[in-house]
């Protein structure tokens, strides 16, 4: 639905000096599932919240495998995550055809950027509504970038971007400096913590026509992708998941205990 007669065209400017379409695409970022990032020395972790439309339907895919060392976590719009994945997943296997060696995660994020930017400039298509955190490992060790439908991007030490996300980088504000030297488990648990902290805690002021257990985070609509110097990104769900979400339990009953 148009709000006014400068949103319908992307190369539109509005007298305050503003693009709607690409306001839009923020939007749909912002309205998409909580996704999570964050890095050590040695290691990068992304993870993502996955919805599914019923108790019948399949969980949205959140994490994408773009190469060896490459891997991306959404918040958005799942339809433009595939085009774009699949248009990286092309651009490592150029890149290591001519070269023998991994694309540079920041050239790569560049590249990318640059790609998202074009759509902001012409009046044939529309912005990608898509946000996206990407993990690498290069020559430089691990990486963790922010790319946004208006073309930028960013390097971060931790990042949240979705739904609620403000309550997640508001965790990974306070524990940033543990970071640094953590192990892939110590950081695969600060996610996790992180991506919790973006769920809404009191149910009981949910409509009863909503399904609480949606708001429950656990092994079955979460997945962890994490990559490491020496290690190939891989994801991780399931029974493995399951073994760290124990322990973020474990010591919530410790916490409890000692109070």
């Amino acid at each position: 639905m148009l709000t006014s007669q400068y949103d319908n065209d992307i190369t539109t400017w509005s007298p305050q000096g503003r693009l709607h379409q690409i306001e839009y695409a923020m939007e749909a970022v912002k309205q998409g599932s909580a996704s999570i990032g964050l890095k050590s020395n040695t290691y990068a972790v992304v993870v993502g919240l996955q919805r599914s439309t019923s108790k019948l339907s399949s969980h949205q895919q959140k994490i994408f495998e773009v190469d060896e060392s490459v891997g991306i976590s959404i918040a958005g719009l799942t339809a433009d995550a595939r085009i774009l994945c699949t248009w990286l997943r092309t651009e490592c296997l150029n890149y290591r055809y001519v070269y023998d060696e991994p694309y540079p995660v920041s050239r790569l994020t560049k590249k990318l950027a640059d790609k998202c930017h074009r759509s902001t400039t012409t009046s044939s298509r529309r912005p990608y509504g898509i946000g996206m955190l990407i993990i690498g490992v290069d020559s430089l060790g691990p990486h963790l970038y922010e790319a946004d439908p208006a073309g930028n991007y960013y390097e971060y030490k931790a990042q949240a971007i979705g739904d609620r996300s403000q309550s997640g980088r508001t965790y990974l504000e306070r524990n940033y400096d543990s970071f640094p030297t953590a192990t892939s488990d110590q950081l695969i648990q600060h996610a996790l913590r992180a991506l919790r902290s973006t769920l809404t805690e009191k149910k009981e002021t949910l409509s009863k026509k909503v399904d609480n257990e949606a708001y429950t985070l656990d092994e079955k609509n979460c997945t962890v992708g994490i990559v490491g110097v020496g290690q190939a990104f891989r994801m991780i769900s399931g029974d493995e998941l399951r073994a760290h979400f124990d322990t973020i339990d474990d010591e919530k009953t410790v916490i409890k205990m000692d109070i």
